[in-house]
């Protein structure tokens, strides 16, 4: 393990919304957090939209998250929970014939943590959206006894999203301990005002702002965010 740079042993990603740039985020933090010298690695525990390769159920958004970790974890553990239809997760394991549950998700996450200083574990969807009939994204949070990250996607409405998502984590007794904007909408009016807005409103730590740049490298992204590294 890395010494002298205190960070949650692993933090849980949620978003404002579906595609707000979760995964583009979390691959920008997880570099940062490299550049700090950590070992981090991605978690997707569940994802839903997977595609057959050769080596099996592959989604893009966990690969994604794969390459940009170190050391580069087995897929299986990174994303346990495969499923081929591009749906809610509750709606594509029914179809896939598959149960949700926490336990290979928990025996997944000790694997990676064993492996690394950090994992950085990425959502479903918004904070509300559930994983199953019983399980919501609080449960795991809770099991796993993850902090949180929130990303806010620029975009109007962001405002709105951002105070209530982060007042559903709070009732959800969750610790949101920084949030990132990300741009989603280049032709968001009023952007700048947007992001001091949400400043002034939202009380967790802002850790910066990614730039509407698709297909980016997310190492120079990283250099966007301003991760605090303090004893939480």
């Amino acid at each position: 393990m890395s010494q002298g740079v205190p960070f949650p042993p692993a933090v849980y990603v949620t978003g404002t919304d579906t595609g707000i740039g979760k995964t583009f985020s979390s691959c920008a933090l997880l570099h940062a957090l490299r550049l700090q010298g950590l070992r981090a690695v991605g978690m997707k525990p569940v994802a839903s939209g997977c595609e057959m390769t050769p080596e099996g159920l592959r989604n893009e958004d966990a690969v994604a998250l794969r390459a940009a970790s170190h050391p580069m974890p087995a897929y299986a553990d990174l994303n346990p929970f495969a499923l081929p239809e591009p749906l809610a997760p509750e709606l594509a394991a029914a179809d896939a014939g598959v149960t949700l549950s926490l336990p290979p998700i928990r025996a997944a996450f000790e694997r990676l943590r064993a492996q690394a200083d950090t994992v950085v574990v990425e959502g479903v969807g918004g904070w509300l959206a559930p994983l199953s009939a019983d399980l919501d994204q609080s449960h795991l949070v809770h099991a796993l006894q993850l902090p949180v990250v929130l990303v806010v996607g620029l975009r109007l409405g962001c405002l709105n999203h951002a105070r209530l998502s982060a007042q559903a984590i709070a009732a959800a007794g969750a610790t949101c301990i920084g949030w990132i904007a990300n741009e989603v909408d280049p032709q968001m009016a009023r952007i700048d005002d947007n992001v001091a807005m949400l400043r002034a409103r939202l009380p967790m730590p802002y850790w910066g702002r990614l730039p509407y740049s698709p297909g980016a490298d997310p190492v120079e992204m990283a250099r966007h965010l301003q991760v605090p590294m303090q004893q939480f």
